[in-house]
């Protein structure tokens, strides 16, 4: 079978502006990539709506699980576009489920001239994973680049130990995913088992679709 070449974007270089990490920093938001923006919960208080509209914010995903909505709140639906997913910050949680439809959102966001700030709690763990997940899939890095390259920053981030294995079971996936995308339809008939991996993909497309559906009911 023809090998299938893919090739990616190349990353935004390091910005030479960016000062010592200070602790104050980690309750504000940094811009981890031009117009996408990784903070915790108290940048997207209702305090902070001339923060928000100063740095041009058009869309929000904020991460947060059930017991967490009394404290956690889209603020500005009026305002801003959301996405809010439930996800708990706990290692056994299925992470990987939420990086298709959270690329899907950052991108349709920056693709369109807009600015983005993905919230978890503390933006540490479950909101920083979901930035290292898009970082990878869009530049074709490996879990411990994309690390580095948030970490560098946002030097707070500490996803834990199970988002950290799925992350790095992630570097596979997203490049079968990509690779069959790319292949011809002669290239997927030669190959049974990307017949099968194409089938679960699409299985996995649609319980995504109806988490799309659930999340903007929640926010």
């Amino acid at each position: 079978m023809d090998e299938v070449h893919l090739e990616f974007p190349s990353l935004p270089s390091s910005r030479e502006d960016v000062g010592d990490w200070m602790y104050p920093m980690r309750r504000e938001m940094q811009e981890i990539l031009p117009g996408l923006y990784l903070g915790p919960y108290s940048a997207a208080m209702k305090s902070k709506l001339p923060i928000l509209e100063e740095n041009g914010i058009t869309h929000i995903i904020c991460v947060r699980q059930d017991i967490e909505a009394n404290f956690i709140k889209a603020n500005f639906q009026e305002k801003f576009r959301y996405l809010v997913l439930d996800i708990a910050d706990n290692p056994v949680e299925n992470i990987i489920r939420y990086f298709p439809v959270t690329k899907e959102f950052i991108d349709g966001c920056l693709q369109g001239g807009g600015k983005l700030l993905l919230h978890g709690n503390a933006g540490i763990s479950r909101s920083a994973a979901l930035v290292i997940a898009y970082i990878m899939e869009t530049f074709g890095l490996k879990y411990r680049d994309a690390f580095t390259y948030v970490q560098e920053r946002r030097f707070c981030i500490n996803p834990n130990a199970g988002f950290v294995h799925q992350l790095q079971e992630y570097e596979a996936i997203y490049l079968a995913k990509l690779t069959i995308k790319m292949m011809s339809p002669l290239q997927l008939g030669r190959s049974v088992s990307a017949q099968g991996t194409l089938k679960r993909m699409l299985e996995d497309d649609d319980d995504i679709s109806n988490m799309q559906v659930a999340a903007a009911h929640d926010g």
